[in-house]
């Protein structure tokens, strides 16, 4: 089943989907290029290099070849992780070709939630996540007449696939009973929240950490409700980032119930036995996610695994807020609101603090992709 969440701008922020032009540009002419620390981006593609030789990731529409990354894959794990900024630098100059996409480019940040849960409920915590039903199937683009045609998911019926349940009934109880529950936590709006991130980091009773990944999707369109709250001017758009939208809610508790309701879309769970307390959550690409180096980017168009140099002249480098951000990033996860050649979701790290920093990235971008050298030929 296709690993695609929620995960998007709350305010539904999005570049031209169109097919872009891949550009040849040299790595000179990348400003940033020469000022960035290429280790930690190796770091970051080693993670991914494992995953390349066991399963090469499928070409996409911009045409940048998945197989090409076999061989840099190979070189990247025998250079290891001990490689110096010098040799990474060397390895990405040796072994990629840059190509600008030309076409506008945005990005937004994404965060794991940290919160306090229990596997039982009790009155304190009483707002489950469930876990994937036995009844949802996958259709893809065989919607049937007159439904809406961004449904991908349905609900196995006796004559055939039905709609699945949405947001507001599974809310009011449409799988209770079923024992979809694998966690609750304390508030709706928390949980609204790591429906829209697709992950999560739940701290238990007897402190130990529990982490729960995307498993699958009910169907409906994403709907951003930071949208909605500034067409309705519930919010004015300076303050309809993560923090604002969250603090609005639940000062509203009724009106925030009813505009999240709006969001139709509901997200299932898979507890993630694999991942220690240090580990970054799952991408949908399989590798454990690397803070401000790994992004999430339309899978529809850009191969999964590849070093996308990311520029947005507005938004402050993560660690260092008297640079601009210019990182070379690799393409590791995905989500439903990201849509777009230059379009991209920068994964920033876990926790409130990480929450409210991502909740804030909502800048202008351009991008150049990495293609593998031997095989580089833009479209």
């Amino acid at each position: 089943m296709a690993q695609v969440p929620d995960r998007g701008s709350v305010s539904g922020a999005a570049s031209d989907p169109d097919h872009a032009l891949l550009s040849p540009v040299s790595f000179a002419s990348i400003e940033g290029w020469g000022e960035d620390d290429h280790a930690a981006a190796l770091a970051c593609f080693l993670r991914s290099s494992a995953s390349i030789l066991e399963n090469p990731p499928h070409t996409r529409a911009l045409g940048v070849p998945g197989e090409g990354l076999i061989e840099p894959a190979r070189l990247a794990l025998a250079l290891g992780s001990g490689a110096s900024a010098h040799e990474a630098r060397a390895f990405f100059e040796s072994h990629f070709t840059p190509l600008a996409i030309e076409a506008d480019g945005f990005v937004t940040g994404y965060f794991e939630p940290e919160l306090d849960a229990s596997r039982t409920p009790d009155a304190r915590f009483s707002v489950p996540l469930y876990g994937q039903p036995d009844d949802l199937v996958e259709i893809g683009d065989a919607v049937p007449p007159g439904w809406d045609p961004a449904i991908r998911f349905a609900r196995r019926g006796a004559a055939g696939p039905e709609p699945h349940f949405d947001r507001a009934a599974i809310e009011t109880g449409a799988l209770k009973g079923r024992g979809l529950e694998i966690a609750y936590v304390e508030d709706p709006v928390d949980a609204f929240f790591v429906h829209v991130q697709g992950s999560a980091r739940l701290r238990l009773r007897d402190g130990s950490t529990m982490r729960v990944g995307f498993a699958a999707k009910s169907g409906h369109q994403y709907t951003s409700i930071g949208r909605l709250a500034v067409e309705r001017d519930l919010l004015p758009r300076e303050r309809a980032d993560k923090d604002g939208l969250e603090a609005w809610l639940k000062a509203n508790r009724a009106a925030g119930i009813a505009l999240m309701r709006e969001n139709r879309s509901f997200i299932f769970f898979r507890e993630l036995g694999d991942l220690g307390d240090a580990d970054g959550p799952l991408g949908a690409a399989g590798v454990k996610l690397t803070p401000g180096r790994s992004l999430a980017v339309d899978r529809t168009l850009m191969t999964f695994h590849m070093p996308v140099f990311v520029s947005a002249p507005t938004l402050a480098d993560l660690a260092d807020p008297a640079r601009t951000f210019r990182r070379l990033m690799i393409a590791q996860d995905t989500g439903s609101a990201i849509l777009g050649p230059a379009r991209g979701d920068i994964f920033v790290g876990s926790g409130s603090a990480a929450g409210s920093l991502a909740g804030r990235i909502r800048h202008k971008a351009r991008m150049v992709v990495l293609a593998p050298r031997e095989m580089a030929s833009p479209s």
